[in-house]
């Protein structure tokens, strides 16, 4: 090889055979590049020529160095550095094994959710360290044990802060979470992150798609996407721990947030990446199912008070035309067949997850977009092309955009059962101001008038950090919206 006496050894490798780029390498390359230390060394080796070509543009697009290549009959062999070799003497902390979930089942009572309560609606802005913290955890450079002492600081103050401005449920602000869906990517077996750009040679038109990247208001590179490579298993939990943690924090009742099954669905079907796994959508689906109902049931028995899916992608299905630029709230990338279609889809998906679980613990939470404060960027559209699929939903409470005008009225939201809690945005988390006390309280009246009192659930439109890297508002700002809420709600209790 050229050069090889002045090049270090490779610090892992593999053989990738005939696979090119766009047929599983790249997948394979993330998988052993990952793990290593920003300076490691990647050995690929390869038979298929495209790779020559190739493999130098990706390290190119995704900051990695290209070190050197050989050949050896049809065989050649590439060295591919993480990051750079000047970083290579850089330290790192040990990446110890992953520990399952080993908190004692709680015995504690679930405490219930009261009538008005207040609750922030999942996410909470991560402290600087802790976006750090989170970066380093994924790229294989914090181990395990100390990732989660870091993420443990984070959720005291995120619950500390829930608390001192009054909110009735919370949440341990998800800090532990590269963003609100992807995660399960780091907790699931078969499943792995990869950035955006890696996904450049798997469809069809990379010139529409690269094009669209470069639109996003975060870096394509630095957004990673979940992507199956196997058959899903879940060998630990997905965000039990986090209640197990949340819980030993507080008195007051927590919600945990999860992302739904068709939303999951969405994100993680890509053909030329899942069909080496699964036949079809609908297959990967079931396991996800599966996967869900575990987590669900875990989540109930560590004391849930609040289990809540979220599924944003529904408004895409309804508000984006086939003109409609995508959007990427939720990453969702695979192709879709007609609205009623995907909306029976979705609303089975959701069903069967629920099924035999205590419904009165149990919530649905859809928005339009919460990527970026610009509203404008957003879909739009009021509830009624929905209300049909989520009336049909068996779950115990529905929490919904309310606040903003792109949401619509709230009258319609009268056809869901009502049996259900009816959750209302009633401050705008993209709003760089704090409502005032009397536009939240007009906003409550108009629901109560609409629901009843006992039914309703307050809380902000979405969440205040759905990405680790990109909070829709500050910590300061996201306490400040919370208080306002619980100040306007306590005008009508008792």
């Amino acid at each position: 090889m050229t050069a090889a006496a002045l090049l270090p050894p490779p610090d892992a490798s593999f053989d990738g055979g005939d696979l090119d780029c766009g047929n599983g390498l790249l997948l394979l390359i993330r998988r052993h590049i990952d793990p290593l230390p920003r300076g490691g060394v990647l050995q690929i080796l390869s038979t298929e020529i495209s790779v020559e070509e190739d493999l130098p543009a990706w390290c190119r697009l995704t900051g990695n160095e290209f070190l050197a290549m050989a050949r050896e009959g049809r065989q050649r062999r590439y060295l591919v550095c993480k990051g750079g070799l000047a970083e290579r003497d850089a330290q790192r902390p040990r990446l110890d094994p992953v520990p399952a979930r080993t908190a004692s089942r709680s015995i504690a009572p679930v405490p219930p959710v009261p009538a008005l309560a207040v609750m922030g609606m999942g996410s909470w802005p991560r402290p600087r360290w802790m976006a750090e913290a989170v970066h380093a955890h994924v790229e294989g450079r914090l181990g395990e044990p100390e990732f989660h002492a870091t993420a443990d600081d984070a959720v005291r103050l995120a619950v500390q802060a829930q608390a001192s401005a009054g909110a009735d449920v919370v949440t341990d602000g998800e800090q532990r979470r590269d963003s609100y869906a992807s995660f399960v990517a780091t907790r699931l077996e078969n499943c792995q992150l990869i950035p955006l750009t890696d996904l450049l040679p798997l469809v069809d038109h990379p010139e529409e798609f690269e094009a669209e990247l470069r639109a996003l208001d975060i870096p394509a590179g630095e957004v990673r996407h979940p992507a199956v490579f196997g058959r899903l298993e879940r060998r630990r939990p997905l965000a039990a721990h986090e209640v197990d943690f949340a819980r030993s924090l507080t008195d007051r009742p927590v919600k945990v947030a999860l992302p739904g099954p068709y939303l999951l669905a969405r994100t993680m079907w890509m053909e030329c990446l899942s069909d080496q796994a699964y036949a079809d959508r609908e297959e990967l689906a079931a396991d996800i199912v599966t996967v869900l109902r575990a987590e669900l049931a875990e989540c109930l028995e560590a004391g849930a008070a609040l289990v809540q899916f979220d599924e944003p992608v529904l408004s895409e299905v309804v508000f984006s035309g086939p003109k409609a630029k995508r959007s990427f709230m939720c990453g969702a990338l695979s192709e879709t067949l007609s609205p009623e279609h995907e909306l029976g889809f979705a609303r089975d998906l959701l069903n069967a997850v629920l099924d035999g679980f205590a419904q009165d613990r149990t919530a649905l939470h859809v928005c339009r977009g919460n990527w970026s404060p610009d509203e404008s960027v957003a879909l739009s559209g009021g509830y009624a092309p929905l209300l049909g699929m989520l009336s049909q939903v068996r779950v115990g409470a529905y929490l919904l955009e309310a606040a903003t005008p792109r949401a619509g009225g709230m009258s319609v939201l009268q056809g869901l059962p009502d049996t259900a809690r009816i959750g209302v945005g009633v401050v705008n988390q993209k709003l760089g101001r704090t409502e005032t006390e009397m536009e939240i309280a007009a906003r409550i009246g108009r629901a109560i008038g609409l629901f009843g009192r006992d039914r309703l659930l307050l809380h902000p439109d979405c969440g205040f950090a759905t990405f680790a890297d990109s909070p829709i508002c500050c910590g300061s700002g996201a306490a400040e919206k919370i208080a306002a809420i619980r100040t306007a709600a306590d005008r009508f209790l008792p």
